[in-house]
């Protein structure tokens, strides 16, 4: 399923680009963005670049409080008019039913979403609709999402889809027989895996079922960045990881959130991307398979298989009917 080094697609960006700098040249005047998870962290600054290129940016959020201190951060006076807060709630489905339907009626296209939201190793949780709350919030919340505001996302010239996914979807594979956890203990890090194994294989489905239609869709690796992810994590937990020492020094292998949000934001944007879809991206280039001789990055099989993005697609479609 990997694509070998000589095939990749790469980029004039690294891995200590910033957002900023892939976005610089580029003129969205015109175009509508659509960023999940822009309460803190990667979303503020994904969001601060595509306003920063005069794109309209819609910023959905569930607490409207952080939702109003960022969009103080994002816009300045001369771009106010352009950045637009709105009310979603990843994790319940009539949440998302709402915010589709009113976007439907204030936008007519849609020329980039991107599913930033995410959940990391909460305690045994739910959804308002009794799914396992990481699976349900990053990956059926952003697929209901898709499905709702695919009209907005078919009537543009072309479009761009992007997941975030992550590293951690090293830690499992999407387990069919049991997603839910309701016969196997439950662990929050082969939830989290799991759950960002569906965002890699959702942007494969995305692509398999719309790429002839115009929808673009990748899945990106951010990297580690210390944000807000980390809340449900103790100190010592992330101290044992390696993420930061006792003084409370970040590890020099992390990313700032402005590095952070590059490879999203390349993913929307990048003239090599044009057309080219159903890959996982990290560093602003296309992955390639995990080795022994790169620890640290690189994509399981599982991730990007469209048999296994097909499956997926079929079980979220029935879970959100229900």
């Amino acid at each position: 399923m990997t694509t070998p080094s000589a095939e990749r697609i790469t980029s004039p960006f690294g891995y200590r680009s910033t957002a900023l700098e892939v976005i610089s040249g580029h003129d969205l005047t015109g175009k509508t963005v659509l960023i999940t998870g822009t309460s803190s962290g990667l979303g503020v600054e994904t969001a601060r670049a595509f306003t920063h290129a005069g794109a309209t940016v819609v910023l959905p959020v569930r607490d409207q409080s952080r939702g109003e201190e960022s969009l103080r951060t994002i816009a300045t006076t001369e771009n106010i008019d352009k950045v637009m807060l709105r009310s979603l709630d990843l994790a319940s489905l009539s949440s998302v039913r709402a915010f589709t339907e009113q976007f439907l009626s204030d936008f007519s296209t849609l020329d980039i979403l991107i599913n930033n939201a995410a959940v990391m190793a909460t305690p045994e949780m739910k959804t308002s609709d009794g799914f396992e709350m990481q699976f349900g919030t990053n990956h059926l919340g952003h697929f209901a999402l898709f499905t709702g505001i695919a009209p907005a996302l078919l009537a543009a010239p072309t479009s761009r889809v992007v997941a975030l996914s992550s590293i951690g979807h090293r830690r499992s594979p999407v387990v069919f027989e049991d997603i839910m956890f309701e016969n196997r203990p439950y662990e929050k890090w082969s939830s989290y895996g799991q759950s960002k194994t569906a965002c890699s294989l959702f942007a494969v489905g995305v692509n398999g079922l719309y790429g002839s239609k115009g929808i673009t869709a990748n899945a990106v690796h951010p990297g580690g960045i210390i944000t807000g992810l980390q809340q449900f994590l103790a100190r010592e937990e992330q101290i044992a990881m390696g993420w930061f020492n006792e003084e409370g020094v970040i590890n020099e292998r992390f990313k700032t959130v402005e590095q952070g949000a590059a490879t999203s934001t390349w993913a929307a944007v990048g003239v090599e991307l044009e057309g080219r879809g159903g890959h996982y991206l990290e560093d602003c280039a296309q992955a390639l398979p995990v080795s022994k001789e790169s620890p640290m990055s690189g994509v399981e099989d599982y991730a990007i298989d469209p048999e296994l993005a097909m499956k997926l697609w079929e079980v979220s479609s029935e879970l959100i009917a229900k």
